[in-house]
């Protein structure tokens, strides 16, 4: 497993101290209403839709906290307009980072990234300038004690997924973006649940950090994804794992 997607899991289960500090309902508020705001108030026909909810719901979020998001987004309640923006970037030995924001000002937003780059010794870029270097996945993260790797691989295979990596802990599944919906289902119909289940940018390939550099990447992933309006960060990096242990 890279070590941005054990990064990645090592995010997920620190989700729960999110929640509690109310930044994850936050930003799944604001990805509701945007989503709502873009398809239309029914997730059976707003795919972008049904996965914030889906998110909300795993998040813990109240039903009624999320039908307000839904009439906040469709117009039915006064409230926010956010604009999806993807910013991208380098961070220290040429790592490359993509970040998704969704802003009510732009130049808030940009100001403080280029300060949050600028201050970790990286760089905030032109758009289009590592965008090319990663490509849109599904990822999939099931706890490794509810299954055994071989029947896992099996069915995800079965379902449409493109491959599979075993972490320490965790399983990670890869799909086409068009395929995480099945995946989903056919773990469901074994009562397999998932830790999280997300489309996400992918590196195509990774650039190796350690040492100094290394904890400066982890300071500045901490930093972008701590930022108010950032929803995603996705990077290159690949980091010892006994660094990114001792990061977590």
């Amino acid at each position: 497993m890279s070590g941005h997607s054990k990064w990645h899991n090592i995010r997920i289960r620190k989700q729960k101290v999110d929640a509690q500090k109310g930044k994850l309902f936050t930003r799944v508020t604001r990805e509701i209403i945007t989503a709502a705001r873009a398809g239309g108030s029914d997730p059976e026909a707003n795919s972008q839709l049904r996965t914030a909810v889906q998110r909300a719901r795993e998040a813990g979020m109240p039903q009624d906290n999320i039908k307000r998001a839904i009439q906040r987004g469709t117009g039915g309640i006064a409230g926010g307009s956010y604009e999806e923006i993807t910013y991208e970037g380098y961070g220290p030995g040429g790592v490359a980072v993509l970040v998704e924001a969704l802003t009510d000002n732009r130049k808030r937003t940009v100001s403080e990234l280029r300060a949050l780059f600028s201050r970790a010794g990286g760089n905030l870029g032109e758009s289009g300038c590592v965008a090319w270097m990663f490509e849109p996945r599904g990822v999939v993260l099931l706890d490794r004690s509810q299954v055994d790797e071989e029947s896992l691989l099996e069915l995800a295979l079965e379902a449409g997924a493109d491959d599979m990596h075993t972490g320490d802990t965790s399983y990670e599944i890869i799909t086409p973006p068009e395929r995480l919906e099945s995946v989903k289902q056919a773990l469901a119909q074994r009562n397999l649940i998932p830790e999280s289940a997300e489309l996400a940018m992918l590196a195509k390939s990774t650039v190796p950090v350690s040492g100094k550099q290394a904890e400066q990447v982890l300071r500045l992933m901490e930093a972008l994804e701590e930022q108010d309006d950032v929803q995603r960060v996705h990077a290159n990096f690949d980091i010892p794992d006994s660094v990114l242990e001792a990061a977590a």
